[in-house]
């Protein structure tokens, strides 16, 4: 048999990395870059056309001026540091304590019973209403801060997760218990993936409350973070640092929406043929 009849094998990180640039050169990821091209020179036209009040924004050449300024300092890295290592800490917490809940709140009727009435009542409370009581309460204004972006995805999560159990048909539960399953075969086989995708459904919206709420108590509560230096920002009357400070914000939520995603990919391979 010559060489050129032996088959080419292509190291494994190869094939990764191909996949990767596969992945980045697709149609989806190109017209999500050509969407925001279109934005910026939308933008850059609105405000050399003069439109009313669109055009008191700062030229996007301007704000890339001002980011490009803003990466070179520690401070700007800090804000970053600081706001992802609260959404982590408050998210995961809220994660840890929001599904167990829904669960038993939606599989025990008598549970939900004693519970629910109060969650009911204090779930419409917006999270930016806690803040005063946050404050006042937590020894600490990082306490409070942390305690503040646990709230809104803590609800969120709750109440996805318990509508997930209850929506479960069940006669798959019968089925179980005719088959001789018992109640712990019944939770890891047939209501935990059942009630998965309102999990993360649940976890999808809830990063985007987290991130409203942490925003909103670093302006008021806290002395570094995103949503403090756009404050400051806002305080100096630097425009161009406040649309920086609104950018990394939205570029921050959408790589922690990412990582959601990520992982529902992974819990729920099967979406994925769809």
């Amino acid at each position: 048999m010559s060489l050129n009849a032996l088959p080419l094998k292509i190291p494994d990180v190869t094939v990764r990395v191909l996949s990767y640039i596969r992945g980045a050169l697709s149609v989806k990821t190109l017209e999500g870059v050509a969407s925001v091209v279109a934005f910026v020179a939308l933008w850059q036209a609105a405000v050399f056309v003069q439109v009313p009040y669109i055009s008191n924004l700062p030229y996007p050449a301007d704000v890339w001026n001002s980011f490009a300024e803003a990466a070179r300092t520690e401070n700007y890295w800090i804000s970053w540091a600081a706001s992802l290592k609260r959404i982590f800490v408050s998210f995961l917490v809220a994660q840890a304590l929001g599904i167990p809940l829904g669960l038993f709140m939606g599989m025990s009727r008598s549970f939900k019973q004693i519970l629910f009435p109060v969650f009911e009542i204090v779930r419409p409370i917006p999270p930016i209403a806690w803040i005063p009581l946050a404050i006042l309460f937590w020894p600490t204004e990082e306490l409070s801060i942390y305690a503040l972006t646990f709230i809104g995805p803590f609800f969120v999560i709750v109440l996805n997760v318990m509508q997930g159990v209850a929506s479960i048909d069940v006669s798959l539960k019968r089925a179980a218990l005719s088959l001789g399953a018992r109640r712990i075969d019944i939770f890891w086989k047939i209501m935990l993936p059942g009630a998965l995708p309102s999990i993360l459904t649940g976890m999808t919206v809830g990063i985007g409350v987290a991130w409203n709420v942490l925003i909103a108590a670093e302006m008021i509560a806290g002395h570094t973070g995103l949503g403090r230096m756009t404050w400051e920002a806002y305080t100096n009357g630097n425009i161009p640092l406040i649309i920086v400070g609104m950018a990394s914000i939205g570029l921050a939520g959408y790589l922690c929406s990412g990582v959601v995603r990520f992982i529902g990919q992974r819990c729920m391979p099967w979406k994925n043929r769809f």
